[in-house]
């Protein structure tokens, strides 16, 4: 829970002042309609001491407010012992009573109207009264802060608490759609693979260019089984390129090896692991809306890893008419980032560059 500056001083200004105005409105009404406010000339209240008591008054009850509560509530979310809350009580017994000594013998020193005997009369402030009139207004203060950061606190936690529980509930969503897709994969791929290398050996005799893209497909299948079920997520570059090889084999095959791509690797990938599927997706993305016969422009793909650094880049000419289109994986470029996001967190850089003639992706990733 975030609990630096949780009150705006702004905020809490506007607040005090329409509290300021509501009470004093309603004290003029009260006063207009009351027989015995009758002789209460209201021009003394607004001569130049009473005005700037009144503005020295809002300006101190909304800076007050401003720092104590912004004091309180972080000791109310981080459930700090009584004991913090000692320092910042006293405080505000300080600045409650520095502010009614300033008031009283800089802007409005006044004598207290009293009644004796049903007669009025009027007398000076003594020591005694002071002292029990900042006692009452310092303790209304403090407990008025104390309250509104607390339920402030409460209502805080609620809504948190509230949100965890959504998404604790979206991960059981989305965990059981995970556990149901692994359950369709665990069925059709292995039949696929089964049945692909059935049709691999049967093949053999009639034609070896059949039977190599059988074998390719074969082992595309096998890579989509064996890496949905990673531990940590993660599957070794080497396979990810392979797989990679595989694809662009696989279309080559397709079109009578009259594809132009251009792979290009850089650096030493064994032992570097990365999340399954991602630049295969990129790739796939490219074979499906990029022109894949331009011989000026081909496809560009390019995989550099520099220690614990890998920079992909992949740019494609996009396809101006009717042509050959790739069947995607359907994971997409927002579920990449998605996945990219929660396995890399702010170690990632993905771009995209989507222009009138070209198509270019490039992801960074450091650390891997």
């Amino acid at each position: 829970m975030n609990t630096s500056k949780r009150f705006r001083f702004w905020r809490v200004f506007w607040v005090v002042l329409g509290l300021y105005l509501f009470f004093g409105i309603l004290g003029i009404i009260t006063m207009s309609i009351t027989p015995e406010a009758k002789e209460v000339n209201l021009a003394k209240m607004l001569t130049w001491r009473h005005l700037s008591s009144q503005v020295a008054s809002l300006l101190f009850t909304s800076l007050f407010y401003y720092f104590s509560l912004n004091a309180f509530y972080p000791l109310y979310a981080t459930r700090k012992p009584a004991i913090h809350f000692l320092k910042p009580a006293v405080l505000t017994v300080l600045a409650v009573t520095a502010y009614y000594s300033f008031t009283y013998y800089f802007l409005d020193r006044q004598t207290i109207g009293i009644t004796v005997n049903n007669g009025p009369s009027k007398v000076q402030a003594t020591m005694a009264l002071l002292l029990f009139a900042y006692f009452i207004g310092a303790a209304f203060y403090l407990g008025a802060t104390l309250l509104i950061a607390y339920l402030t606190y409460l209502r805080d936690e609620r809504l948190q608490r509230k949100v965890l529980e959504e998404q604790k509930l979206q991960l059981e969503v989305e965990k059981s759609q995970a556990n149901f897709n692994f359950l369709k994969a665990q069925i059709n791929p292995h039949f696929l693979h089964n049945t692909l290398n059935f049709l691999y050996a049967k093949s053999l005799p009639y034609s070896p260019e059949l039977s190599e893209g059988i074998l390719t497909l074969s082992e595309i299948m096998r890579y989509a089984l064996s890496e949905g079920n990673t531990k940590d997520g993660k599957t070794a570059l080497k396979d990810e390129i392979e797989h990679l090889r595989n694809v662009i084999k696989i279309n080559q095959l397709r079109f009578s090896n009259k594809l132009n791509v251009q792979l290009d690797l850089e650096g030493v990938i064994n032992g570097a692991r990365i999340i399954p599927f991602v630049l295969i997706t990129l790739v796939e993305n490219a074979f499906k809306h990029g022109d894949l016969k331009s011989t000026e422009y081909p496809i560009t793909i390019r995989v550099v890893v520099m220690g614990h650094k890998l920079f992909f880049y992949c740019r494609n000419k996009k396809k101006s008419g009717p042509g050959p289109k790739e069947l995607s994986t359907g994971i997409g470029l927002d579920n990449i980032k998605k996945r990219l996001e929660l396995a890399y967190g702010d170690n990632y850089e993905f771009k995209v560059r989507d222009e009138a003639e070209f198509y270019t992706t490039e992801l960074t990733i450091d650390p891997l």
